[in-house]
């Protein structure tokens, strides 16, 4: 279940949410040059981040290779990260959904999950 093409499609947009929610964090929480270099350097970080650790034998190629246990952490950090920065921006409700989402995301990924576990 984990490829089927709408799972995919909501990966993804949980994905750029994350991303968005890293920068968004910045950008309500200060002012200034800060401000900008937050809103856009938070982001980038996760995101190098995201890329950089791959687990072998999985799509995609693998700058940095590492067990599917620490892949699993590194989604887990980043998507929590995402909610309670949601949160402390003052947007609850986003937070909730987007919790809920990832929540829904990861049951309908349970083959996917198996699979960082044995990896």
């Amino acid at each position: 279940m984990a490829n089927h093409p709408l799972n995919l499609a909501l990966r993804f947009v949980l994905e750029l949410a994350a991303w968005a929610s890293f920068g968004y964090w910045g950008w309500t929480q200060h002012e200034g040059i800060l401000r900008w270099l937050l809103a856009i350097g938070m982001p980038l970080i996760v995101i190098v981040n995201w890329i950089s650790f791959r687990v072998p034998d999985h799509p995609g190629d693998a700058p940095v290779a590492v067990p599917g246990i620490v892949r699993l952490g590194i989604e887990a950090l980043t998507f929590g990260c995402a909610i309670l920065l949601l949160i402390f921006s003052g947007r609850q409700e986003w937070a909730l959904v987007f919790g809920v989402a990832v929540l829904i995301h990861y049951a309908l990924s349970y083959d996917y999950v198996r699979d960082l576990l044995h990896a």
